[in-house]
């Protein structure tokens, strides 16, 4: 098996996201936790995920900080993963995964959930990179500058 590689120090913002998430199971589990989430047992038969790998992704995540345990909120004596401020900073992440994913992974007509608003019940509009002076911007627009 091939070790995993921190990225951690690189000086690329992209790369420092992938390590703080780690893999696609971690993006499927706070999907999930988006979704309403909050158990071991809810994650585990939701994901059809090893216990194992939940207890590694779970424990990961809650070390690097994106979720947190609680008490469970019926007073039973199991715990919850709830998302902190910066596991719901990924909401935008998630969204932008699910459209691309919408544009290109699905055929026309095939069977695929959809994100809503929950107020109006209509489809979550397009996400749209943006100037500062809100300017819509295509990434031929853009440019690295820095490390």
């Amino acid at each position: 098996m091939v070790k995993r590689v921190s990225l951690w120090n690189a000086g690329c913002p992209v790369a420092r996201s992938l390590d703080a998430i780690g893999d696609w199971w971690s993006l499927l589990i706070i999907r999930d936790a988006f979704d309403g989430k909050r158990r071991f047992g809810e994650f585990q038969n939701g994901l059809g995920i090893s216990k194992g790998v939940l207890s590694t992704r779970l424990r990961d995540l809650t070390k690097r900080g994106i979720f947190e345990t609680a008490p469970a909120s019926d007073g039973t004596a199991y715990r919850e993963y709830i998302l902190t401020e910066k596991g719901r900073g990924l909401f935008p992440v998630i969204v932008a995964l699910r459209q691309w994913g919408e544009d290109y992974l699905f055929t026309n007509g095939e069977a695929r959930s959809s994100l809503v608003d929950r107020e109006e019940r209509a489809p979550v509009a397009r996400l749209e990179v943006r100037a500062a002076d809100g300017r819509s911007l295509h990434w031929s627009d853009t440019q690295l500058i820095g490390s």
